[in-house]
């Protein structure tokens, strides 16, 4: 997910996005460690998805431009 299409989603909607990246993250773990990830750059491409989610959370909390 680009972070312009980030941008353009509400509050809400980041959270909500957030919690599933979260579990979804969870679940890539799990599968790792019981050694039945197929694709180990998933690991990488969801945790770089929550960095942009949270930064972009954080930029709109200083811009006090929380929708």
């Amino acid at each position: 997910m680009k972070a312009s299409e980030i941008r353009e989603k509400t509050q809400v909607e980041l959270e909500k996005e957030l919690n599933d990246l979260k579990s979804e993250l969870f679940k890539l773990r799990f599968q790792l460690a019981t050694n039945q990830l197929e694709n180990p750059m998933k690991l990488r491409d969801v945790k770089k998805s929550i960095a942009r989610i949270k930064t972009i959370m954080r930029e709109n909390e200083l811009k006090g431009k929380v929708k």
